[in-house]
């Protein structure tokens, strides 16, 4: 995803704007992997392989969801990797 592309995007849900950007893999102005986070909804939208995955909450992929969270784990945020929403790792770890 190119970095400019933040000038557009809003979550879906609540419609915040800006939304903030967590790189975690970058060449250049390319966001290859990364997270889009909403500071009102506190939902997180995931960079793979250059692409946001901004679907509404009925439509993602949990499973998706945890594995990208757990591959990126030390690198996330806390608010993002055990808070965020509508999966994170602190439900994961409770359901255990």
């Amino acid at each position: 995803m190119k970095k400019k592309l933040l000038d557009i995007l809003a979550c879906p849900i609540d419609k915040q704007y800006p939304l903030e950007l967590v790189e975690l893999d970058v060449r250049g102005e390319v966001v290859v992997n990364g997270v889009l986070l909403c500071s009102k909804c506190s939902r997180f939208y995931p960079i793979i392989d250059e692409i946001p995955i901004m679907l509404p909450d009925e439509l993602r992929n949990k499973a998706d969801d945890l594995s990208f969270l757990e591959k990126w784990v030390t690198l996330l945020p806390k608010r993002i990797s055990y808070d965020g929403r509508p999966v994170n790792l602190k439900k994961r770890l409770s359901q255990a």
